[in-house]
């Protein structure tokens, strides 16, 4: 009974990565190549990691045809590519539904040197952000597995046991558990990168963090936590709009915020430059406080 037990969840991975391989393909863009995923027709996803250059850059399929790709833009945080891949016509790969658990076993897939899918096993060892990836620049949210990976799994898929797509590898590692950028990271950053080329992130030039509300100070909805303005830059726009420490940062936009990366997510995009309202609680008294979103630096 064990046996066949074993067996027959060997086979159900097996068959999670056959099922996906297809939408795994190989990046040319440095001597050895990488790995990339089908985001969507004719787009591929990938890290900067496989790349090593802009130009010059090919895909090849599962079935072992290459194509030219061409560089759509690039995200200096993430790290994160997108090719545009004519006559790719392969099926992309979608987010998983289920939402991955700290313990939860996991496949790395990947294509090797000679184009043939590679795969390896671990489980969901963390969870968590922000990590830092430069001056004023992090990544929200990683996942840390102890699957290996070695450097032809850069852009390679992460998949829970039913085949479903948890993140994208980077082939990075840190305190030796490879690191992986969750998919609807991935899948938000993609879409921006493919609308305007390069992503632009929105700066306020605060931090925050996230504070339980007095019961006479709730909003109507029935919020009970917002943000708590730990630190405002000088000069920056936050403090340029009045905001000082000690604020209460109730909403943008008119979208309440309660965690920094909420405020994080709505600063994507483009709202760079845009002026906007702040709602705040200061004290007693709620006002609100008009900010011009900058321009989160790259370098």
């Amino acid at each position: 009974m064990a046996t066949d037990l074993l067996s027959t969840f060997s086979n159900q991975l097996a068959d999670a990565v056959s099922a996906a391989s297809p939408s795994v393909v190989q990046v040319h863009g440095r001597r050895r190549p990488a790995s990339g995923l089908v985001y969507a027709d004719n787009v591929v996803l990938t890290t900067v990691r496989a790349l090593g250059r802009e130009d010059g850059l090919h895909v090849r399929r599962d079935d072992g045809r290459t194509l030219d790709a061409e560089l759509a833009g690039w995200d200096p945080t993430t790290s994160l590519a997108v090719l545009r891949v004519p006559g790719l016509d392969t099926a992309p790969l979608a987010p998983s539904a289920a939402v991955p658990r700290v313990g939860h076993l996991a496949l790395a897939v990947a294509r090797s040197w000679s184009n043939v899918v590679t795969a390896s096993a671990g489980i969901v060892s963390v969870i968590g952000g922000p990590l830092p990836t430069g001056r004023r620049r992090s990544i929200d949210q990683v996942i840390r597995t102890t699957a290996p990976m070695h450097d032809g799994f850069a852009g390679g898929a992460f998949l829970d046991t039913a085949g479903g797509l948890i993140g994208v590898a980077t082939a990075a590692s840190i305190r030796g558990l490879g690191v992986v950028i969750p998919a609807a990271i991935a899948w938000t950053t993609a879409a921006t990168v493919l609308e305007h080329g390069s992503l632009k992130r929105g700066y306020l030039g605060l931090a925050g963090q996230p504070v339980a509300l007095p019961e006479g100070q709730r909003s109507a909805d029935g919020r009970d936590h917002a943000l708590l303005v730990v630190g405002v830059t000088s000069g920056g726009p936050a403090g340029t709009a009045g905001i000082l420490v000690g604020d209460v940062l109730l909403a943008f936009d008119g979208h309440p915020v309660e965690a920094p990366e909420q405020l994080l997510d709505l600063l994507l995009g483009d709202r760079v430059g845009k002026k906007v309202t702040l709602e705040v609680l200061r004290g007693a008294a709620s006002m609100q406080l008009t900010v011009t979103v900058g321009e989160r630096q790259v370098g």
